[in-house]
């Protein structure tokens, strides 16, 4: 099953051409740190389900230690709490550095300890949940067959090498009448 994860950078989102050209889910950004809310995760779930789609969301982490990713599993959960959204698909938590702010705070990347703040996000946020990080950061700083959760691989290109519950293999899909977006696939049972 194909889909797309989407976050105010998108803009706003044209979800009947996405449905239309065959994509049937979508990953919503909802939060990001200890405060931050994405300004369009309530238009981008309530279009993404006017258009048929079933949805999950995800979070990105600035936490630098376990204490602070429970902080940010407490924060995501009450957001999508007071939304009142349905979410069908997982609560992705995404612990990457995308843009530096922990190498900026001198977060020292110690896998154990990496995996020990993803253990405690998914522990504290009571909601269907799982993990999302790029191929290279689930093999060496992220322990997931440890975690027993749903895994989310972002591994660009023509393989999966994980094959959790999601691979994200593309980040330039277009989709005419929509724009580009990151692309998905949902493994069937």
């Amino acid at each position: 099953m194909k889909g797309i994860d989407v976050s105010y950078a998108n803009g706003r989102v044209n979800w009947d051409a996405v449905a239309a050209a065959g994509y049937k889910f979508a990953i919503c950004r909802c939060t990001y740190g200890r405060h931050g809310i994405d300004e369009t995760f309530i238009e981008n779930v309530n279009g993404a389900h006017a258009a048929g789609l079933q949805v999950g969301a995800y979070h990105y982490s600035y936490a630098l230690n376990v204490s602070q990713a429970i902080e940010e599993a407490e924060h995501c959960r009450k957001v999508i709490e007071d939304a009142g959204v349905l979410l069908e698909l997982p609560v992705w938590f995404d612990m990457e550095d995308a843009d530096g702010y922990k190498v900026k705070n001198g977060f020292a990347f110690d896998p154990n300890e990496i995996t020990a703040m993803c253990r405690a996000f998914l522990d504290n946020i009571q909601l269907n949940c799982g993990v999302y990080a790029s191929f290279s950061w689930l093999t060496t700083y992220i322990d997931w067959q440890s975690l027993g959760c749903a895994v989310w691989n972002a591994e660009w290109g023509p393989g999966d090498d994980i094959k959790g519950m999601m691979w994200q293999y593309t980040d330039n899909q277009h989709i005419p009448g929509a724009g580009y977006f990151d692309a998905n696939y949902i493994y069937e049972s």
